[in-house]
């Protein structure tokens, strides 16, 4: 046998390219990565935490694709990559990652997320070009990962901007993903759901339109004659029920330049609706995109995100509230320190 010396110097040449930049890429995380941190020392917009009963650990993902752990809520340590993404699919090698969450279902942990790719645009609206964006589905059998991309490439359409889909059962015993369907195209963003396949590689059928922006008492904009209008954005859905077994939705718009969150519930108790939408917001003035969970000492909290504009840039930082969800209402019952 004659060997391809070319060949397998170029092989042993790119091996150790890799494992240079594999180095330089450790030291990057090694210098950015830290230990004790306070929630409120990180800059994160979109916070999610996991609290994994099996390793008795908070994960706490959101907007950036990068992961914090903590063990008390109180000191974090990160962040953590944790995305494999295909850089041979419709994201290309270098995506935005916006509001991931992480989820478990049948022994695994799910990370759903918006991912976009700048260098694909799909539409102009209104003089808003378009990027290719799309809420999407990675797993990992751990929870801190790696995520890795399963069977289908795409979830939603290829031709609609979709962002910050979550993760919910619903009472026919099918997993969805309810997510929205972005202002930037259809000038009066929805909330939508879409049937996951059983092992969620993949969703069956077309999405369905649970509500509009529009549909919100509270949320309110001035349009381009300077009239009062309802705000056109919808942002960050989550699921609850209550005590009494009454199916809840968070979300988040504006009024006007302010960043809020309310809450619909559904009067069938299922994802299907409709969707009556409280009269006034739940959280103070400027926290949103919001989720719950029970914290490993069984306090039923809710992670949002404070927002400020600091020199024409969001400045977003995490936050603890806690709520009462054992009535027919979520209630917020005020600031979490752990």
């Amino acid at each position: 046998m004659k060997l391809n010396l070319s060949a397998v110097s170029q092989k042993l040449s790119l091996t150790i390219l890799c494992l240079f930049f594999a180095t330089i890429c450790m030291g990057q995380q090694e210098q950015f990565f830290r230990k004790n941190l306070p929630l409120d020392s990180i800059r994160l917009s979109d916070p999610y935490i996991l609290a994994d009963r099996n390793t008795q650990m908070y994960y706490m993902t959101g907007t950036g694709g990068m992961l914090w752990k903590s063990k008390d809520l109180k000191h974090w340590e990160g962040p953590y990559q944790v995305t494999k993404t295909d850089p041979g699919s419709w994201m290309g090698p270098d995506p935005m990652i916006w509001a991931a969450e992480l989820h478990t279902y049948q022994d695994n942990y799910y990370y759903f997320a918006t991912f976009t790719n700048t260098t694909i645009k799909i539409d102009t609206v209104a003089g808003n070009i378009i990027d290719r964006r799309a809420s999407h589905v990675l797993v990992s059998s751990e929870p801190g990962g790696p995520y890795v991309p399963m069977v289908d490439p795409i979830y939603l359409p290829a031709d609609k901007p979709t962002l910050d889909g979550t993760f919910w059962i619903d009472t026919d015993g099918k997993p969805y993903m309810v997510y929205c369907y972005e202002w930037l195209q259809n000038l009066n963003g929805t909330i939508e759901k879409i049937e996951l396949k059983p092992d969620l590689s993949g969703s069956l059928g077309e999405g369905e339109l649970l509500f509009k922006a529009s549909d919100s008492p509270w949320s309110r904009e001035k349009d381009a004659n300077g009239n009062d209008v309802p705000n056109k954005v919808t942002d960050g859905p989550f699921l609850f029920r209550t005590g009494t077994g009454r199916l809840g939705m968070l979300w988040t718009s504006w009024i006007y330049d302010v960043y809020v969150q309310g809450v619909a519930y559904s009067e069938s108790g299922t994802l299907h609706g409709p969707w009556i939408q409280e009269e006034e917001p739940v959280t103070p003035p400027n926290f949103g995109h919001g989720m719950l969970f029970k914290s490993l000492d069984d306090k039923m909290l809710m992670g949002v995100h404070s927002h400020k504009a600091v020199d024409g840039r969001y400045h977003r930082v995490p936050h603890l509230f806690e709520v009462d969800l054992s009535g027919d209402k979520l209630v917020v019952l005020g600031p979490y320190q752990p």
